[in-house]
């Protein structure tokens, strides 16, 4: 398994942005209103992976053992999240291009503005979340062997 590429994350947005465009600029009249908490979940799953972010950077840091499933599992997880970051960031990008036109004469389109607003936000603290988690997972070993590593300094 190889530590998620910046391509990864373009593409997978890129992929929202077309899907969501296309099904709001098309059917946006049979959609029901975007609840303002719609993206809000993605928040929680970032809530949850800072901690969990924080502790693996402790265990990896001092040199405990950490069990490789966990440190598996843990990565899993946040690769998993960025992309499902990217995608929705994508997607609501892609809402917004669709709603922002229509905003000055549908009222309805102006209220979803909002709750795209709080969606994309929410993706991107997922996207930094996941991507932190991700980071936190790496051994000195990892960053040595990994060709996009550039050291600062």
């Amino acid at each position: 398994m190889h530590f998620t590429r910046p391509r990864e994350l373009v593409i997978a947005g890129l992929i929202g942005l077309v899907v969501a465009y296309l099904l709001f600029r098309f059917a946006y009249g049979d959609l029901p209103q975007l609840p303002r908490p719609a993206g809000a979940t993605l928040l929680v799953l970032a809530v949850i992976e800072i901690p969990l972010a924080f502790a693996m950077r402790s265990r990896v840091r001092s040199r405990r053992v950490v069990n490789a499933v966990s440190a598996a599992r843990t990565v899993a997880l946040a690769k998993a999240s960025s992309l499902l970051g990217a995608i929705m960031l994508g997607a609501w990008a892609g809402i917004a291009g669709a709603l922002i036109p229509r905003a000055p004469e549908v009222a309805a389109a102006s209220r979803d503005l909002y709750s795209v607003a709080i969606g994309a936000v929410c993706a991107a603290v997922l996207i930094a979340a996941a991507l932190w988690l991700e980071h936190c997972c790496r051994t000195p070993d990892d960053d040595e062997r990994d060709p996009d590593h550039r050291p600062t300094g």
